[in-house]
């Protein structure tokens, strides 16, 4: 019989990044080790292949020289499009990933990380962060809870019970906030990473992060005030129907965007309110918070997720 108590391999793949960690089971939130790299996301197949596992390698082989017990399995929190089940990606939209598009990567990843494909899952990225809220961060014991994540676009995650919900007249298409509009247009042509950049470079001329738009916000730049009211203004409008719809007791917002937490709060809280007066609006309800684990809530999540599947 398989040891419930062995650690569950965990991996968080970014456009840029992968991550790979440890988790102990019967602690949740307890991240035992974690190593990551830099990937180049436009890389030939077989070299991407080899850089996603290559955390992933390391951490079993340090293990296996330590003696510690085999791991359960691995969950591997995936950006989309990706179907989880087949364990395939299209990345359509994304112009990343190119070169694995459409490959098995369950059958990959096994294959470099010397487990059976049956041992390794999938979840969607932004599902395992806002899971890995609930379970062990901001959204800790709330029924019915909103996470998102804000960065190059707005990722999402609606939960009952820490459970995502992803059909129903409550959430959005797939609970994917995305794919919503404001104003006649993509909402992420307003509210995202290169949105701000496009927004601020307009007005100010100058070529600067977001990081450094909001600390120029924050200084009194009003030009860079009124770029970053109007992009979270923006993004807390398009939520407010489906917070309300869903019920949502609590709102969790991470990414690095969410890092100027006193930057962005005012506008989205007052989007997410709507006007003075306006029906359907529920005075400062629901809480607003920032997410509390950070980058390592996927990894937090997709353990909870790995267990969860186990339980079924």
């Amino acid at each position: 019989m398989q040891d419930r108590a062995a650690p569950i391999g965990v991996m968080d793949v970014g456009g840029g990044h992968v991550t790979a960690a440890l988790v102990d089971p019967t602690s949740v939130g307890e991240v035992l080790v974690e190593r990551g790299t830099a990937i180049d996301p436009h890389a030939a197949r077989a070299v991407l292949l080899d850089q996603l596992a290559a955390p992933a390698r390391a951490l079993a082989g340090a293990a296996a020289l330590a003696g510690s017990a085999p791991f359960r399995g691995w969950m591997i929190a995936m950006p989309g499009p990706f179907d989880a089940r087949a364990g395939t990606g299209t990345f359509a939209g994304v112009d990343k990933f190119r070169s694995i598009a459409g490959v098995d990567l369950r059958a990959a990843l096994a294959e470099r990380l010397g487990v059976p494909g049956e041992v390794v899952r999938f979840r969607n990225d932004a599902d395992a962060y806002g899971i890995g809220e609930w379970a062990a961060g901001a959204g800790t014991g709330v029924d019915r809870m909103v996470c998102i994540t804000l960065g190059t676009g707005v990722g999402s995650a609606f939960l009952a019970a820490g459970e995502p919900v992803h059909t129903g007249s409550a959430v959005p298409e797939a609970g994917e906030v995305h794919r919503l509009t404001i104003d006649g247009r993509p909402l992420e042509d307003t509210m995202s990473s290169p949105a701000i950049r496009r927004a601020d470079h307009a007005r100010s001329g100058l070529d600067r992060t977001v990081r450094e738009i909001c600390v120029a916000a924050r200084s009194g730049d009003r030009g860079a005030r009124e770029v970053v009211w109007a992009a979270l203004h923006a993004l807390g409008c398009a939520l407010r129907p489906w917070v309300e719809q869903f019920d949502a007791d609590r709102v969790v917002v991470g990414g690095s965007i969410a890092r100027s937490w006193d930057v962005i709060e005012q506008p989205l809280r007052a989007g997410l309110s709507g006007p003075a007066g306006s029906s359907g609006a529920r005075t400062g309800y629901p809480v607003l918070v920032p997410a509390a684990l950070g980058v390592r809530a996927p990894l937090v999540g997709a353990a909870v997720a790995w267990t969860r599947d186990a339980d079924r």
